[in-house]
């Protein structure tokens, strides 16, 4: 069974209280979800730059991070499907992250960028890579998997013809690295998705699922800006892309709509993009 969740980011700010906590995910389950993805930083208390930071990028992150994450999803009826760590966290107590993923009874640890890298650096990434070997390796000491999920930096050239994410996947041990795919971001960076999924097989192991499109919010010119959609409401081929996904044995598929929601509401949102996902997943 291929589980469907959503990515706590796109729910951070309507759930700052246990109780909308509750709510938003009982409305997920009414919705046809089974999981959350959570994230490490939202989980517990991190310094307000965070918050800063996330809100001034649009996606703000709400005050999930005063709630009591193991209480609550003992409550719920969703299972989580993964936790977003830090690389640097990972590297300083692996047990510490171990712990918090048996806590939450999952598998999977997912590192989910770099801030301020430089992916057309061709020696950094060499070396971001073998960071990534020694903490998957640190992490299946504990019977925990190592993901790596994209963004639309990594498909920076490091030499004409190669990006950041070739390397990536090149020098990464499968043992010990594997993929938290996002098909976003590499639409957005211009890359053909389709054969880059087929690439991946089975290294892909989560499948981060968002459209892109438009929304009118006024007159409307002869150029459009793209952004986040529902699914189904955007224009990427993702009823191929869910197909591959399934082909490589993802073991869930989760939606991650950073912004620009039906209504400025996530909530219907993700209920919107639900139909899509009961439908093809």
């Amino acid at each position: 069974m291929i589980l469907k969740a959503v990515q706590m980011i796109q729910i951070g700010s309507v759930m700052g209280s246990e109780e909308k906590a509750v709510q938003t995910m009982r409305l997920m389950k009414e919705a046809g979800y089974d999981a959350i993805e959570l994230n490490g930083f939202m989980i517990k208390k991190m310094p307000p730059i965070v918050s800063i930071l996330t809100t001034l990028a649009g996606m703000p992150i709400g005050k999930t991070g005063k709630l009591d994450w193991r209480k609550l999803m003992q409550k719920s009826e969703l299972s989580v499907v993964s936790v977003h760590e830090d690389l640097g966290s990972i590297l300083r107590d692996p047990a510490g992250v171990i712990q918090e993923a048996n806590d939450f009874k999952t598998n999977y640890v997912v590192i989910t960028g770099m801030h301020r890298f430089d992916f057309s650096d061709k020696a950094a990434v060499l070396e971001l890579a073998e960071k990534l070997n020694k903490a998957g390796g640190l992490l299946k000491e504990g019977g925990i998997s190592l993901l790596y999920h994209n963004h639309n930096c990594e498909f920076r050239k490091v030499e004409p013809g190669v990006t950041a994410y070739d390397l990536i996947l090149e020098k990464t041990d499968p043992e010990y690295v594997n993929f938290e795919f996002d098909s976003y971001w590499p639409t957005e960076a211009g890359v053909d998705v389709i054969a880059l999924m087929r690439r991946l097989g089975n290294r892909m192991k989560l499948y981060h699922i968002n459209d892109r499109g438009t929304r009118m919010s006024g007159p409307g010119g002869q150029i459009l800006k793209s952004d986040s959609m529902e699914l189904g409401y955007g224009n990427m081929n993702l009823v191929q892309m869910v197909e591959i996904a399934k082909e490589n044995g993802v073991d869930a598929v989760i939606l991650e709509s950073h912004k620009n929601w039906v209504d400025k509401d996530p909530v219907k949102s993700f209920q919107l993009s639900a139909q899509f996902l009961n439908k093809y997943v």
